[in-house]
């Protein structure tokens, strides 16, 4: 069963009782993350419990299959509930959760696999989606429709608003891992100190190397055609944790801002004013970056450079090539094409 759009809000309220095991997987490891414990938490009262949660490795249950099962139905000591949380799983662990899915005897525990981006043709993610018994939860980067979201509801419990302004900013700072995200409003929260209205003001002064930072580093770099910086960014970004699918969207949602810019542009507007008319905003940091990028990149350069980053995404999804290498060199041929449009 696959569980997406509008449903799943009211899923994470009230999972069925009758899934053995729920598969939480995407390229937001921090949205993983964030939903996998508070599933844990309407099960058991403390995760740091080692009687009521256990941990089993992607790898460990590929070694012993038959663990997920023994797992699953044993019981506390001194009863309540039981989690058992398989982190790191991808397809080499199908045949265990098959096997287990396909049991008859009931399921102590509730079991949450925990996994990263699983393409479509992904024999764990089709196992899920295709099973009676389980569900299937993706967790995709937050964009400009459920960051806002996301922004209020963090910011609601320290009695804070946030002004047009700010919200624009920090839509343009935040949002590659949701984990990321919360620990940013959490701090710009404990910066503003007092309920009311955060400002521009107070989101420059709090928000500095914030989630989105790395990812716009590394994207700029490659649509300006700054080799050094391009690859010292995708460098910092892998070893933060990030996907190299999440890269590869970022660079094309910068893209098809920069698409529809030139599009104004050709109608007769301006730079400034086709950068205006984006929304959200251009971060004014990144303002004169865009402006160059806009005469670097007319329509059918634009039209190569999406074809370069849509084939990327897919090599990632389905090939068995390593995605860190697929996302990188996609980027350094955009990179490289800058570079000559520039001479």
């Amino acid at each position: 069963m696959k569980i997406t759009g509008q449903r799943i809000k009211s899923f994470m309220a009230s999972p069925d009782d009758g899934l053995r095991a729920i598969l939480i997987y995407g390229p937001d490891s921090g949205l993983v993350k964030e939903r996998a414990e508070i599933l844990a938490r309407g099960r058991v009262e403390d995760l740091n419990d080692p009687f009521g949660v256990v941990e089993i490795s992607g790898s460990e249950l590929k070694a012993d299959p038959a663990r997920l099962a023994d797992e699953a139905s044993a019981m506390t000591l001194g009863g309540g509930g039981r989690v058992v949380r398989v982190r790191a799983a991808t397809d080499v662990c199908k045949d265990a959760c098959k096997s287990f899915l396909e049991l008859g005897t009931p399921a102590e525990a509730l079991v949450l696999i925990e996994g990263a981006e699983l393409g479509p043709r992904s024999s764990l993610r089709k196992l899920f989606e295709g099973a009676k018994n389980a569900a299937a939860l993706p967790c995709y980067t937050d964009d400009a429709r459920s960051l806002p979201d996301v922004i209020r509801e963090t910011l609601k419990p320290h009695q804070l608003t946030v002004s047009r302004d700010a919200m624009s900013l920090l839509l343009q700072s935040l949002g590659a891992d949701r984990g990321l995200t919360r620990g940013e409003l959490e701090k710009l929260a404990l910066y503003k100190g007092a309920p009311g209205e955060i400002s521009i003001d107070d989101v420059r002064a709090a928000i500095g190397d914030a989630a989105k930072t790395t990812l716009d580093d590394v994207v700029y770099a490659a649509a300006s055609g700054d080799m050094q910086k391009l690859d010292r960014g995708l460098g910092r970004t892998f070893d933060e944790g990030v996907h190299a699918v999440a890269v590869v969207r970022a660079a094309e949602r910068h893209f098809q801002r920069l698409h529809l810019a030139r599009g104004h542009m050709d109608g007769g507007k301006s730079a400034q004013d086709a950068m205006k008319s984006l929304r959200p905003p251009i971060i004014f940091m990144r303002a004169d970056q865009f402006r160059a990028q806009l005469n670097l990149w007319p329509g059918a350069r634009l039209t190569r450079a999406f074809d370069i980053l849509t084939q990327a995404e897919l090599d990632c999804k389905t090939t068995a090539l390593p995605a860190e290498a697929i996302c990188g060199r996609a980027l350094i041929q955009i990179g490289q094409a800058a570079k000559a449009a520039r001479r």
